[in-house]
């Protein structure tokens, strides 16, 4: 039986994965920072770790021949110098953490799954991106991804096939933006952000969820990403948001001097445009569930 090690398993994406491993009678370890989260069920076991103190507790890796990486500091918090080192360094010191203990026990660890993001690509209100893009962002997100996907490269050196998933705007009830785009639009006062024609390519958690998971049964390796196949302007995505909600959308956009003022550097997350192909992956023979986003939306809001 398949036995994955999962990094950030408790997050959003993490805990929808672990459900559909079990679905799949798959078994799962996962890593944790906090000792008392620590399951020892047959087929969901946590170790602990603390990659601040470069500890690790090595019989994580025991009978694993995949992981899948989405440890990482949230993004969704305001950009200091500081804690841009933070973001960094929680995806680029963890995996080489995860590597140089692979190397040093010599464990047969077969493939390495990391999530990345699509703020790698540059933003763009006409381009459509593929994997094969390879004009990068120079924005602080773009830096991170292309730092972070180094960090995963480098398993590559020990045999290990690596995949990286490029993840979009992950839509769920549980957390991620979603429930923040909602709530100023229950209460009346949702609106657009600026000019409302950027591209978001969304994707809901559950497709997400089995789309790392497809990865690992069918060993894929390479750059996947992680959108579903109809992308939508910020303008379509607020509006959708609003008509299953029942609520009117009666104020102007707001402007992205407005946004900047209040969040910093961190508003590029609202005003960027992204949009991104999913052809890939399906190409490989992945089915979404949601291809576009009004049944994605009625499922979550239902």
């Amino acid at each position: 039986m398949q036995k994955i090690l999962i990094t950030g398993a408790t997050g959003l994406i993490g805990q929808e994965i672990v459900k559909v491993c079990h679905d799949q009678n798959l078994n799962v370890h996962y890593l944790t920072t906090s000792k008392n989260k620590l399951s020892k069920e047959d087929n969901y076991k946590g170790f602990y770790w603390n990659p601040d103190n470069n500890e690790i507790d090595s019989n994580c890796f025991e009978g694993v021949d995949t992981i899948i990486n989405l440890v990482g500091a949230t993004i969704s918090k305001r950009w200091t110098d500081s804690y841009k080192q933070v973001i960094i360094e929680s995806r680029t010191e963890t995996a080489k953490l995860l590597r140089e203990t692979i190397a040093k026990h010599n464990f047969p660890v077969k493939q390495i799954i990391s999530a990345s993001a699509i703020g790698v690509y540059p933003d763009s209100l006409t381009n459509y991106y593929e994997e094969t893009e390879t004009e990068t962002s120079d924005s602080f997100l773009g830096q991170v991804v292309q730092k972070w996907e180094a960090a995963v490269d480098d398993f590559s050196s020990l045999g290990i096939k690596v995949a990286k998933i490029r993840i979009g705007l992950v839509l769920s009830e549980k957390g991620g933006a979603l429930p923040e785009i909602a709530k100023p639009i229950r209460f009346g006062a949702g609106t657009a952000f600026g000019i409302g024609t950027q591209w978001q390519s969304w994707i809901h958690v559950k497709d997400l969820s089995r789309l790392f998971v497809f990865t690992a049964t069918k060993k894929l390796e390479g750059v996947y990403n992680g959108v579903a196949p109809n992308s939508v302007t910020n303008n379509e995505l607020t509006k959708a948001v609003a008509k299953i909600l029942h609520r009117p959308l009666i104020l102007p956009n707001i402007p992205k001097m407005a946004m900047k003022l209040v969040l910093g550097e961190m508003h590029i997350l609202l005003f960027e445009s992204q949009r991104v192909s999913a052809a890939k992956i399906e190409g490989e023979g992945f089915d979404f569930e949601y291809h576009h986003l009004k049944p994605a939306l009625l499922e979550i809001f239902s």
